[in-house]
């Protein structure tokens, strides 16, 4: 009898433990990849629009067609993540890019195209240039092995291989034109490199970091970066570099020694090249942007000129959008000169927090840079780019992020004599002038267009404004600093300036839309005073969706602040239908002044242009969109915006509601949130500190702010200054609070700075420990921003799944979850 007691339990022993690990397997198992409906997998599948570039003269356009999303198994293929940088190993480029596959050229008169013949049979084009005279185009194709060199003849639509370098494209754009249009500098494979080092299994000790008492270093939580020995020797041979000046023959002439060059960069006359260059001490806790940066200049011929400068490592540069390297920083070249070269250096060492009247100072060197440097600039903010433009006038920009204002003054280059063009706050959208026009001169380098009469042409393509984004161009005239407006976009359309094709008669090229229209480029003349002439005429990209309704909605939140939102409804509804359930898609934004977060942005008359990224897909599921709605967060004079986060989170999601349902559009009763990285964040506080919302989408989110110590996204203080607000403003930390199901979606590889995967990771499980519906997915080999078919498709299904089980009918869900359906923590 015992034994079969004991039997028998064996028997159901084993058999729970069976079940337990066939549940576990069920549980943890992920499905495999789902579509969604047509509608929005259509929003996936569909051939991009092509971009446009043109000409310097503007009489050429460049079309570059662009890949659709890629497999995951390009994805797949090996990737190396070191010191902030995303390589691939097996041909020394980015290992994730969206690629151009096809070119054509057309002139701006003509409507026939022509497609660029001799491109690879499978090409995979990055980094386009236009020569400096316009005649040829230079392109790189992508291998599996290498990265090769192409130039394009515009008179003959013909390219071809230069050569037989291979391009080392690691470290961002891998040449530039020499101003003769007859040869390029580029970063090369270098000659005889050898195998790349094995990946070390066997530590030879263990990997340390040591601080000295004193030394701040307050960085922010950037990832992929440098771990141990063995992974600096592999940055160290990926990134490796041999400059060359290569002729369009193919003819090579090596610069300087192979190193890690960040930037090799040819001066105006082409004479001379000025050479960065990365070398050790590595860092294992900044990028390389960060790391010690060696600047010198060389002949084109290849001998050593002078050494610029040699910084240090930079871990201590404050952590704040005014804070600053120590010493000399951003070495360019004088576009409007044959070959001075001119930095900034820091008059606070970098830390915004040190009172000075001077914050920045700009000085410049000549060839043949054997005189000592000229300060030729002192900046009351920190400095933040000249825009040349001839020997008696250029404009200097200044930037101050903690009180908003950006400085613009004109300069004399000859005298350095200054005077204030614009002092404004760069968060007054209504005031911004616009950007200047700027032309090609002798050395192909732009610079400002001045008229005759001293006057430029500025552009401006968004034109905030209290009747919304209408954008427009003005006549700014340099020495009365009064401006004229010359043309401004107009009901029913939405148009944007893109470029000046002739200043002296005032010859624009634009884009036109409408909601049902996909914009295309008109040439526009206004002195004449004609209709403009279509240059383009790309189709609709998803003819199925022309109808969709769209309007530009403006209200209040309780504290008045005006508030904008675009709401999108379905094809064909009409308001007798009743209200739909409705989805709101935001990110927050931070102010210094109700006044700047009160202003209008959008347009109606945009073209519903539905992404797949966005919240406006779900309008094909017949759904109300409140998209882009406005979420300010504001805090004035001294107060800072976080510090009453949650309260203008909350007031301004439920005045965006409130808007729709006094539309008689939305349901109050199936309102859905979702946001993507920062706007996750914002969707799960809206889940935790409000009854307002059925369900929520949060996706690639920063939830515990804490593991985001010294700062996070505009917020300055860390998290010793203001702990209370770091708790509070942190969604984990309020994890038992959350009553409304939540869908948690992340890709396994974020690289973004401060959004690790464990965030979404930990967040579950917080959720799930206090039983709060909520589903978690991981999208292989993803990052921050989601690029591959099958996830893209996958994550449509999940979005729509979720809303439609738990927005659309929430009733069917509750009764489900009463009967044991479904369970919190539902991983299935």
């Amino acid at each position: 009898m015992l034994h079969n007691l004991t039997t028998q339990k064996s028997r159901w022993l084993l058999l729970i433990s069976w079940i337990a690990v066939s549940l576990g397997v069920q549980a943890q198992d992920a499905p495999a990849y789902q579509t969604p409906p047509k509608a929005l997998a259509d929003l996936v599948t569909m051939p991009p629009t092509p971009n446009v570039s043109m000409s310097d003269k503007g009489d050429m356009m460049l079309f570059l067609e662009q890949a659709g999303a890629p497999g995951i198994d390009e994805l797949a293929q090996p990737e190396f993540k070191l010191a902030g940088l995303r390589l691939n190993p097996a041909n020394n480029g980015p290992s994730r890019a969206r690629y151009i596959t096809g070119l054509k050229l057309k002139k701006l008169t003509d409507k026939d195209e022509k497609a660029i013949t001799g491109l690879p049979a499978t090409p995979l084009l990055s980094f386009v240039q236009w020569s400096p005279d316009g005649t040829k185009i230079a392109f790189a194709n992508s291998t599996d092995s290498r990265i090769d060199l192409y130039i394009a003849d515009v008179a003959t639509a013909a390219a071809q291989k230069v050569g037989s370098i291979a391009i080392n494209a690691t470290l961002g754009v891998p040449y530039h034109w020499v101003s003769d249009s007859k040869s390029l500098i580029v970063k090369t494979i270098p000659a005889g490199r050898g195998p790349a080092p094995e990946l070390s299994r066997v530590p030879a000790g263990p990997t340390t970091q040591e601080n000295v008492k004193g030394s701040r270093g307050q960085a922010p939580t950037y990832q992929d970066l440098l771990k141990n020995p063995s992974d600096e020797k592999q940055f160290a041979y990926y990134t490796t570099a041999q400059v060359a000046r290569v002729g369009l023959d193919g003819t090579v002439t090596t610069i300087g020694q192979p190193g890690i060059i960040l930037s090799s960069d040819p001066s105006p006359d082409g004479k001379y090249v000025m050479i960065e260059t990365v070398h050790t001490p590595f860092s294992y806790l900044v990028p390389v942007n960060r790391f010690p940066l060696k600047t010198e200049i060389y002949a084109i011929a290849g001998s050593l000129v002078k050494t610029l400068n040699d910084g240090p490592l930079q871990e201590a540069v404050p952590y704040s959008r005014d804070g600053a390297p120590t010493g000399p920083r951003d070495f360019n070249w004088r576009a409007d000169a044959p070959a001075t070269a001119y930095y900034t250096v820091a008059q606070d060492s970098g830390d915004p927090k040190v009172k000075a009247d001077i914050r920045d100072k700009v000085f410049q060197i000549d060839a043949p840079f054997s005189a000592q440097p000229k300060e030729i600039y002192a900046a009351q903010f920190r400095f933040e780019n000249f825009d040349w433009g001839n020997e008696t006038t250029a404009l200097a920009n200044e930037r101050w992020w903690q009180n908003r204002k950006t400085i613009t003054k004109i300069v004399n280059p000859t005298t350095w004599q200054t005077s204030v063009l614009f002092d404004r706050s760069y968060e007054d959208r209504y005031t911004n002038p616009g950007q200047p026009d700027m032309k090609h001169n002798q050395y192909g380098r732009e610079v400002l267009n001045i008229l005759p009469t001293g006057d430029i042409l500025m552009l401006n393509a968004i034109g905030s404004s209290p009747e919304g984004d209408r954008p427009f161009v003005s006549l700014l005239n340099l020495k009365t600093k009064q401006t004229k407006e010359l043309w401004r976009s107009a009901a029913p359309y939405f148009e944007r300036p893109i470029a000046i094709l002739d200043a002296t008669k005032q010859v624009i090229l634009t884009t036109r839309e409408t909601p049902d229209e996909n914009p295309n480029y008109f040439v526009r003349n206004l002195k004449a005073k004609i209709a403009p002439i279509q240059a383009t005429f790309f189709p609709h990209p998803y003819p199925q969706l022309k109808g969709v309704q769209k309007q530009q909605l403006r209200y209040k939140r309780t504290d008045g602040v005006e508030l904008t939102a675009t709401l999108y409804l379905p094809v064909g509804y009409k308001k007798e239908q009743g209200p739909l359930p409705t989805f709101l898609w935001a990110y927050p934004a931070e102010f210094k002044s109700k006044e700047a977060a009160s202003q209008v942005s959008g347009s109606p008359y945009q073209f519903n242009r539905i992404s797949y990224w966005g919240g406006a897909a779900f309008v094909t599921m017949g759904y109300a969109i409140l998209d882009n709605a406005s979420i300010p967060i504001v805090g004035e004079g001294d107060k800072e915006p976080n510090d009453t986060y949650v309260e203008q989170l909350v007031s301004s999601a439920k005045a965006a509601i409130d808007e729709g349902v006094r539309l008689g559009v939305v349901d109050s009763s199936r309102v859905g949130v979702g946001g993507h990285s920062y706007g996750a964040f914002m969707t799960a506080n809206l889940l935790s500190h409000s009854k307002l919302f059925k369900g929520g989408i949060a996706r690639s989110g920063a939830y515990n702010r804490t593991l985001t110590p010294f700062g996070f996204q505009n917020e300055q203080r860390s998290y010793w200054q203001a702990p209370e607000v770091y708790n509070n403003m942190s969604p984990f930390m309020n994890a038992d609070k959350m009553k409304t199901p939540l869908l948690l979606v992340h890709g396994e590889a974020d690289n973004n700075t401060g959004t690790f995967p464990i965030q979404s990771e930990r967040y579950y499980n917080a959720l799930k420990g206090f039983g709060a519906t909520t589903r978690l997915v991981f999208l292989p080999y993803e990052s921050h921003g989601y690029t591959a078919k099958e996830s893209l498709l996958h994550m449509l299904w999940e979005m729509n799944g979720w809303l439609d089980k738990y927005v659309k009918n929430p009733a069917a869900a509750g009764q489900a979850n009463k009967a044991g359906k479904l369970g919190s923590g539902n991983n299935k």
